[in-house]
């Protein structure tokens, strides 16, 4: 949302006498267009890669209490200037302003995903039916898709915030029309009240946060961070970050404001003279959002298994970012302070003026860019992400929300196929680029391009591929399937109704069926754990008597889920072998993670190969792994694949294996390190 917007949309603009007594109408303010530009781009530089700003994510908190701010002050201008709020026509303006640039980025996403992105489409379903109804936030909740997983092309997760706040434009309208008719005395006891609201969602946080190492997945083994709630695992922090309720906070402390702090009003009061003490509170407001966002992280490597959040994020972090916010709107709302000059300057204007845009467009272009979520992008990458992202965001923002959040692109199209006469002469035509017959071809080659598209989602199965049979679980209604355990001859010890994270990542859970054992099976001699690529050589290893274990896109933290569930089943032999890294950065803490839980094995790490960023970073650190681990050994998978170059995927810098020779080679790579005799298979 731009103020432009807001200050443009109120309805039957009144007199300049009537403005003059309206203590309550708000005025452009060009100071709060800066404030949401320097949030919009603390969250891009984020979601670009965590290492840059570990804590930009709460940029979205600082939209949060300006959304309050704005909505709030809206409503009690247009009550005192019409005695009423017309809610019709308030959420008309809230979707004539939100909803264009949302569809034409769903259109836009969908086309390129139904051309170039196929395999994905049936695991982004239900994010497509989520952010069309604003539920975003609640659907990845549901489904297990948290705002931080890593491994899955999820080009929606970011919609979750617009969720969250669409929301608060259906519910809080309603609440105000009630404290309104109490009358506007009441505001400033109401806005006390809300204050204690935001207080009490901070509490109620960090009283539910889920401290300590959280699993990545719900298991038997540690069910630390989740609740079963109707048979489904939801994990705790992922929902007391995306959970409407839990994120008012800062919505409530910005209506609250609202309701004792009206730009037109403090001018008439005693604070108008007060303009330089607030440009120092806007300097410590916007030294504590720096520090916070500096300081604070939403989650990292646990130190035993699986991931930790931040506590100080849980236990009051997201109030401070609030309050330090509302020191900043104090300064840059206040005409007599120098802030709203500030914050108020040409490019902070543009950026602020276009943040919407800037959000919507800007993580499906990561996406595109990178494959997978939760890598990081290279300054590069971040270079050529801006040079799409932000045409993109200025062709939306001129020829689509503008002219229809101002209502003229219906005066455009009336306008289409009118004569005109010339000097007396006969009316002629318009030119043929002014008639409609243009825009009717455009209207035809998009909704076939649409309907192709929409077709192809709303058809696109979603599979969970690795070694886990099960059926196709669809992405438009959760859970509406069930996975049979893995198809090695060794049950899995499993709890009725777990899940699992669609191996694909995606965050689509799989309930996983129940199983009964009568006796537990002796681990097995070997044991090999990995990604796509040992899964394309799963069956010679099989052969040669290895239990695999391979799934494609898998993540460091998924492959530490699974090998604990392992060992707690008794399921970890002597001798193991692992192959993770290809699909993404593994920490230091993550291959120890995976080292300690297997203390008395001897495990064989195989270095990576693949035309990404990561892989010498990864194979450096693999490379290491013997020094500081014993039972560690290193088989060099990424050097000896040279020697079946031909024979190895073309379009990924040979990450896959191609054919059977390649398969080959690699399992009996794996069993002359391991000293078992090869497979009596020629290599051909």
């Amino acid at each position: 949302m731009t103020l432009s917007s807001i200050s443009s949309s109120t309805s039957s603009r009144p007199t300049r006498a009537r403005q003059r007594t309206q203590i309550s109408r708000v005025p452009y303010l060009p100071g709060l267009d800066g404030l949401r530009a320097l949030a919009v781009v603390a969250v891009m530089v984020y979601h670009a890669n965590h290492e840059w700003l570990g804590g930009g994510f709460l940029g979205v908190e600082v939209f949060f209490v300006i959304s309050g701010y704005l909505i709030t002050l809206l409503l009690i201008a247009e009550h005192e200037r019409n005695g009423f709020v017309d809610l019709g026509q308030f959420w008309l303006r809230r979707a004539r302003r939100l909803l264009p640039a949302l569809f034409v980025a769903l259109t836009l996403l969908a086309i390129y995903m139904a051309f170039f992105e196929r395999q994905p489409m049936g695991r982004t379903r239900g994010d497509f039916v989520a952010g069309l109804l604003y539920v975003s936030n609640w659907y990845q909740i549901f489904v297990g898709q948290g705002y931080t997983a890593a491994g899955a092309f999820a080009p929606l997760r970011h919609l979750w915030s617009l969720a969250v706040e669409e929301q608060f434009y259906l519910i809080w309208p309603l609440i105000m029309v009630a404290v309104l008719r109490r009358g506007r005395r009441h505001l400033p006891k109401v806005g006390m009240w809300l204050v204690g609201v935001s207080v009490a969602i901070a509490l109620l946080v960090a009283v539910l946060y889920a401290g300590g190492d959280v699993a990545t997945s719900c298991s038997s083994s540690n069910m630390n961070g989740y609740w079963r709630l109707f048979g489904r695992c939801i994990s705790v922090n992922d929902a007391l970050y995306l959970s409407t309720i839990t994120r008012a906070g800062g919505l409530m402390l910005g209506a609250a404001f609202a309701m004792v702090w009206r730009p037109v009003a403090i001018m008439r009061g005693p604070l108008r003279d007060k303009g330089r003490q607030l440009d120092l509170l806007a300097i410590a407001g916007v030294a504590g959002l720096a520090l916070l966002m500096w300081k604070l992280t939403l989650s990292g490597s646990g130190t035993n298994l699986g991931i930790r959040f931040d506590p100080w994020l849980f236990r009051g972090g997201f109030l401070w970012t609030g309050l330090a916010t509302l020191l900043i709107v104090a300064a840059v709302t206040h005409q007599g302070a120098y802030a709203g000059k500030v914050f108020g300057n040409r490019l902070l204007n543009w950026v602020g003026t276009r943040s919407y845009g800037l959000y919507l467009y800007h993580w499906p272009i990561y996406q595109i860019i990178r494959k997978y979520a939760g890598v990081g992008l290279t300054g590069g990458q971040f270079v050529l992400a801006m040079a799409f992202t932000l045409p993109i965001t200025e062709l939306s923002y001129r020829f689509v929300e503008t002219p229809i959040r101002k209502g003229k692109l219906l005066q455009w199209w009336r306008s289409r196929d009118r004569t005109h006469g010339r000097g007396g002469h006969a009316a002629e035509p318009l030119h043929p680029l002014d008639s409609r017959r243009p825009a009717y071809a455009l209207g035809v080659v998009v909704l076939a391009l649409v309907g192709f598209s929409v077709v192809s989602i709303g058809t696109a199965t979603n599979t969970c591929v690795g070694d886990v049979e099960c059926t196709l679980v669809q992405a438009g209604s959760p859970g509406s399937a069930a996975a049979t355990p893995s198809s090695s001859s060794t049950p899995e010890t499993t709890v009725p109704g777990a899940q699992r994270t669609d191996p694909a990542g995606a965050g689509v859970p799989v309930t996983v069926a129940e199983t009964t054992t009568t006796a537990p099976a002796p681990p097995p001699e070997l044991s090999a754990f990995g990604e796509s690529v040992m899964l394309g050589a799963k069956s010679a290893l099989e052969e040669g008597g290895f239990r695999v274990d391979a799934r494609e896109s898998r993540q460091a933290s998924d492959m530490i889920a699974e090998i604990t569930a392992r060992r707690d089943a008794n399921q970890i032999g002597p001798t193991v072998v692992v192959q993770v890294g290809t699909n993404g950065v593994v920490t230091d803490d993550e291959f120890k993670q995976i080292v300690e839980l297997m203390p008395n094995s001897t495990i064989y790490f195989l270095t990576v190969k693949a035309d990404v960023p990561w892989i010498d970073k990864n194979n450096g650190k693999i490379f290491g792994l013997p020094a500081k681990f014993p039972n560690v050994k290193v088989i060099d998978w990424n050097g000896r694949s040279a020697e079946v170059a031909d024979d190895l995927s073309t379009s990924d810098g040979g990450a896959h294996l191609k054919t059977t020779k390649a398969m080959q080679f690699y399992a009996n790579m794996i069993f002359d390190n391991i000293g078992k005799s090869q497979l009596d298979k020629p290599l051909a």
